[in-house]
């Protein structure tokens, strides 16, 4: 069983303006996500910035987001690393938090082989009893997982469940999906091929747009579940445009930005991310106009 159907929302960390962890704000916006029928949480994962979060800050938020979301919804902890023993312990330390899942982005930098992402994997779902979605992202990481990789760790490891895939690239889904005989729960990662992936045999998606749209996105996904793929297309494309300006720069500094226009309040990014350059938030604020979101 899948360890959830829908958009799941890749959660932004919000921050004090001294730039440490607002938790407060944080237990506003799981509200708001579990009030406007998102499926999961995603928390410490890119949109999160965990990368430059402290360990303890790190586990703090997924402890804190457990506590505070008390099993309304499932939790998906980010706990992926370049170095295995370091994923192997926050894997472990995340299930002792509650996490119902675990999102484990393949090793940066190191670019490590096939079979060195394998045994990667292996080891951390090996050290814990939660199910693991493998995070499939080669523009981030510089390494990518091939379609029969993927499928093996799903097929030969029982807690590894299904893959986040942030390829971009449609035909890598397809074969995915072919390979498994459809049996790999796979999400999109890029919130515009949200139906076209369902419509291969994915679950839903792991979302930044949910950030600012919840109930909306979940619609998108919600819809191809329910078998009104022509609404679930619809809605897909309507907001082609604003999720093209959610990342005309590098996530999640757009989609701060948004949550900001919108007196959400979350405060601001942790060097090496930047403010958004002018001219992308003009055009940003212009898209969720037209979106119809409130602008406060």
């Amino acid at each position: 069983m899948a360890i959830f159907e829908g958009a799941g929302v890749a959660l932004i960390t919000p921050m004090k303006e001294d730039g440490s962890v607002n938790y407060a704000k944080l237990k506003e916006l799981l509200e708001f996500q579990i009030a406007n029928a998102t499926d999961a949480i995603i928390i410490c994962g890119t949109t999160g910035e965990a990368s430059t979060l402290s360990e303890e800050e790190h586990l703090e938020c997924i402890r804190y987001t457990c506590e505070v979301v008390a099993g309304r919804i499932p939790v998906i902890a980010g706990t992926g690393s370049n170095c295995t023993a370091s994923a192997i312990y926050l894997s472990k330390e995340a299930e002792k938090c509650g996490a119902d899942g675990l999102l484990v982005v393949t090793p940066y930098y190191n670019k490590a082989t096939q079979n060195g992402l394998k045994a990667h994997f292996k080891a951390i779902a090996g050290a814990v009893s939660i199910p693991i979605i493998l995070y499939n992202i080669p523009g981030r990481t510089g390494t990518r997982m091939t379609p029969q990789t993927v499928v093996d760790l799903c097929t030969e490891v029982p807690n590894i469940a299904g893959v986040k895939d942030a390829t971009g690239d449609i035909s890598e889904v397809a074969e995915v999906m072919s390979l498994s005989k459809g049996k790999v729960d796979l999400y999109s990662g890029n919130d515009d091929q949200i139906t076209a992936v369902m419509s291969l045999g994915g679950k839903g998606v792991i979302s930044v747009l949910s950030n600012i749209l919840p109930k909306e996105t979940h619609d998108i996904a919600a819809s191809y579940l329910q078998g009104d793929a022509a609404k679930s297309c619809e809605l897909q494309l309507s907001y082609i445009p604003l999720i093209q300006a959610l990342f005309s720069e590098v996530n999640p500094i757009p989609v701060k930005r948004a949550m900001n226009f919108m007196g959400m309040e979350v405060g601001s990014l942790r060097l090496p991310l930047t403010e958004m350059e002018n001219a992308n938030a003009e055009r940003l604020l212009e898209e969720m106009k037209k979106a119809g979101i409130r602008i406060d």
